[in-house]
Parts: C-alpha cells; structure tokens; sequence
C-alpha cells in the first residue's frame, strides 16, 4: 500500500487519509474519493491530498475485518458488517465467552495491523452484546499476513466461543445452630434464587437442617435421590478447614474434595467437590450478598459445564481482590456483573402512508415486483437485517397495505395525516419508537431493491462517539436512501412540516455525517412513476 501526498490527477480511487470540509459536506478519512469528490476538492483550492493507495497483494480493511470475524467465532457469535475497519462479534446468546488464549495471542502475534479484542475469557455474556472485536489498523494489509492469521483459526477452533447454560436443577442445603434466624436463611435462598435463575439454573429442593455431620450427611443424600445435578451447602458457620463439618459430611457420603480455599476476596472460604458427576460447593458467607464474588466465578463455569480445577482456582489471584475499599469502589451492587456492551438498538421505520399520486389510480406500494408486493419487498429486507423493531407507518389503503403484509411480526402505527405530506409519517414513526431506541433506519416503502446486508452496513458505519451520528448511503459518491438517524435528531425530525423530509438536517450537521458507499445503486432507486415501474419490469397487482 503506498501511502503518500498525492496530486489530485493521481488521486482518483486513492483512500483520504485526513478529512477534508467541503461547505456541507465533509469527505471523512477512510473515504474513497471519486470524480465528483476530485471535483470538488479542486474547486474549494485542494491541489494535493494525504491519501493510500492498494497495491497487488493489498486486501482493504473491510474485506480483510469481515474474512477474519468469520473465522475467529463460532456460528453463535455473530459477525456484524463491517465498517472502517472494523467488525464486531455479537453473541446470539447468553452464556460464558470462552478464550483460547494461546491462539489469540498468536493470532495478534502475525502482524501490527491485525488486532483482535475480547472481553476477559469466561466473561458471562447475553444475547445482543458484543464480545469481540477485529480492528485492521492501516487501510489494507498483506495478503500473507491475512492468510496466516486465518491458518491459525484453523489450529485453534475457534479462537472464541459461546458456551451456552446447563440447565441444572440445583439442591441448597442450609444448616443452622441454635438461635439461626429463619429470616438470615430465607434471605440467602432468595439471593442464591436470582443468582442461580441469571445462569438459566434452577433451585428445586433446599433442606435446612442442624449443624452436624450427621444431618448433613442425611441432606446429601436426600439431594442426590431426588436427582439434583449440582449441589450447594451453606453452613451456619464458615469451613475454616479440610476437616470441618461440611467437607467431612462429602467425603463421607462418598464424595471427594477437589478444593478448598481460593485466592479471590470476597470468596476465599469456597470449598469445591464433587460426588460423582455431581459439583458440589460449600459456600463462603459472601454467598449471602448478591454483590459480585469469587462464588460467582466457579458457579458460572459449572452452569455453563466448563469443567473448573482446583489448579483453575488457584490461577485467579490475578485480578482475584473484589473487595471494595473507600479509595477503590467496584461496581458489584448488581448481580449478575456483567462486562462489555450491548450493541446499540437500530429501529426501521418503513414509511408507507402515502398516496403516490404519481403513479396515478394505483397504489405503487401494492404493485407487484417478482410476485412480492413492493412494500413488502421492503419490510421483509428491514426484517432481515439487524435493525430491531421494524415499525410500519400505514394511511392510504392501510388496511390493503396491512392485509398484504400480514403474517410478520411489525408494528404498525397508523398516520391519520397522510395527506399532510411526508413529515406527517415522520412524526407518526418516530414517535412509536421505544426508548431504548439509539437510532433509526428511515426506509421508504418504495424502494424494492434494497438489500439486508445494505442496511446492515449503515449500522455498522453508526457510531455517534466515533462523530458518526447521520450515515447516509451513497453509489459512486451520490446520496441515497435509507438514511440512518441518532436519536439525538428525533425531535428536530418530528419539528417537519409539509411534504418534506429531513434531507437539510444532513447538511446543518455535516460533522457528524458519514458517507457509506454501496456495491450497487439500489439506494438511489425509488418507484414513483409508471415509467420507473415499467423500467424495472414490473407489474401492478390491482
């Protein structure tokens, strides 16, 4: 790749290394520029640009970031598109994130452009979070570092994983001494209740009976008749050894003792058995708190069937001081912790109120394209795409436009005030969106082309903190639609009138627009008269 001050004759196809404003527009760093954009960089007195050029043997970072995320995780984790450089790994579900570190070390050993992050292994994960990220750091890398970081995904399959939950069915046992307090025990098997539920387990017995060998004895095997998969035992008073009442009760009933103690604070006192195929764990007293603690650490590993070692355990002192302390507080008030972040809800709105009245008698949202109607063409592509909830903004014809989409699962918000215009539907599809909504894909109803991984790109391109807030979809540098919007701009979207969109926030906000360039011009393709019906060899089903 060659990487230089460029003349603009030779900048054509060449990537912007620095962003250049343009009025109201702003060619972003990583833009490929074309002749318009060479154009216009001349006419605002731009003669040279910092810009990279690929070369034979050069993969581009979005090419290489999405080969590599494929390769990396398995079909649980799911790559999104991927946008400068950078693809994500989404966990389809909930779980633990298991690492094979040695492999991910050599993976990111190969090359200085090629990065992987995870969260720390075993980090208990749920559906929609992002677990993993591949970043290419230079605008393309070789094809020979490419190819052995993908060898290494072959030796190490996969580099990360999703290790869904066991479902167990879970035995508590509780002893008590004279004077224990029934309101101390009802308060931990309501901890230990949501503590477990979060790891899809379940507490089906829970025994309480004397502090004494032989009644927990008894209780052990009363829990294994009843065929519970994994056992927990809190005493009325802490094991403080090999020999105490508890581990000598499992040892006992034939069970044996894998380990005692652990170098994590809160949870030093765990004690981690087995009887059988059956785990056994007598608990520390920071069971009892709902705050995050070594418990957790090996009761997730258990649920998820990751076997866990007395050699495991004495590895976590790294990290292992949970303990909060004035000067360092820890966010532990939750349970369960959990790390790392959802990815941002994305909405569709498909705009499908309107008239057409320049189709003439018919209704283009009803005509027919390859058997399909087209308004359903289009909702079906938001369907298929990332975005979540697809919201259906019906007026004219509703009930026909309903009735032709039947069978999916939408939300329709009828707009009253179609005849108003465009930023009537605006208004009524904003507005019926959740608020746990960060942005929305403005779709209109008439674009039949369109694609999923179309729209998927647009969202992977948005990132308000990265100043990309608007990503406006562009074929070979003019604008298209849909246009993705940051909820930041709903209400000066529902402040419209008339017939009009919200083309000129894009112009008012051009430090937060970014350009997103498609593989084809099906975002500049919109049906709005007989001719451009007929152009595409379409037919009307009315």
């Amino acid at each position: 790749m060659k990487f230089d001050d460029i003349s603009l004759d030779d900048a054509l196809g060449t990537i912007l290394a620095h962003s250049h404003r343009l009025g109201d527009r702003v060619l972003k760093k990583g833009h490929v520029l074309c002749g318009d954009d060479i154009t216009q960089l001349s006419r605002a007195g731009v003669s040279r640009v910092i810009a990279a050029k690929l070369e034979d043997g050069d993969v581009g970072e979005d090419e290489a970031a999405a080969r590599l995320a494929s390769a990396i995780g398995e079909p649980g984790l799911k790559p999104t598109a991927p946008f400068t450089g950078r693809c994500n790994l989404v966990s389809e579900g909930a779980g633990l994130l298991v690492v094979d570190r040695d492999g991910l070390d050599r993976f990111n050993r190969v090359d200085e452009s090629i990065t992987v992050a995870t969260l720390p292994p075993y980090s208990k994960i749920r559906a929609r979070q992002m677990v993993a990220t591949v970043k290419i750091i230079p605008f393309a890398v070789r094809s020979d570092a490419l190819e052995r970081c993908l060898e290494i995904t072959t030796e190490s399959q996969p580099l990360i994983r999703r290790q869904p939950y066991i479902s167990h069915r879970i035995g508590l046992i509780q002893s008590r001494l004279s004077g224990s307090q029934d309101k101390l025990l009802d308060k931990t098997l309501d901890v230990l209740t949501a503590r477990v539920k979060s790891l899809g387990a379940t507490i089906e017995e829970e025994i309480r009976c004397r502090h004494n060998g032989a009644d927990v004895d008894e209780s052990v095997r009363m829990l294994l008749h009843k065929g519970c998969t994994m056992i927990l035992i809190a005493g009325a008073s802490a094991i403080v050894d090999r020999r105490d009442i508890v581990p000598a009760s499992i040892e006992r009933v034939g069970g044996t003792i894998e380990h005692f103690g652990m170098p994590v604070d809160p949870g030093n006192l765990l004690l981690l058995a087995h009887l059988g195929d059956v785990p056994v764990i007598g608990l520390p007293g920071c069971a009892r708190s709902p705050k995050f603690n070594g418990l957790d650490i090996v009761l997730e590993r258990l649920c998820a069937g990751l076997p866990i070692t007395g050699r495991d355990i004495m590895d976590l002192g790294a990290g292992g001081l949970l303990k909060e302390m004035a000067d360092r507080p820890q966010p532990r008030e939750n349970l369960p912790l959990e790390t790392g972040s959802e990815m941002p809800r994305v909405a569709a709105v498909v705009l499908a109120a309107g008239q057409s009245r320049r189709m003439g008698e018919i209704n283009k949202l009803l005509a027919e394209i390859d058997g399909t109607p087209m308004v359903a063409r289009v909702v079906d592509t938001a369907s298929a795409s990332d975005a979540d909830p697809i919201v259906v903004v019906v007026g004219h014809e509703a009930e026909l436009v309903r009735s032709v989409l039947g069978g999916r699962s939408l939300r329709y918000i009828e707009n009253p005030d179609f005849a108003d215009g465009l930023s009537s539907s605006l208004r009524a599809g904003i507005g019926a969106l959740p608020d746990d909504v960060a942005a929305a894909l403005i779709c209109l109803g008439d674009m039949p082309r369109l694609t999923a991984p179309q729209l998927n790109r647009l969202i992977a391109a948005y990132d308000p903190m990265e100043g990309r807030a608007i990503c406006v979809p562009t074929y070979r540098g003019k604008r298209g639609n849909p246009v993705l919007w940051d909820r930041r701009f709903f209400a000066d979207m529902v402040a419209l009138s008339g017939d009009v969109g919200a083309r000129h926030l894009i112009g008012a906000n051009a430090e937060v627009v970014v350009e997103v360039e498609m593989d084809d011009d099906a975002v500049l393709i919109d049906v709005d008269s007989p001719a451009a019906l007929t152009a595409l060899g379409k037919t009307d089903r009315r």
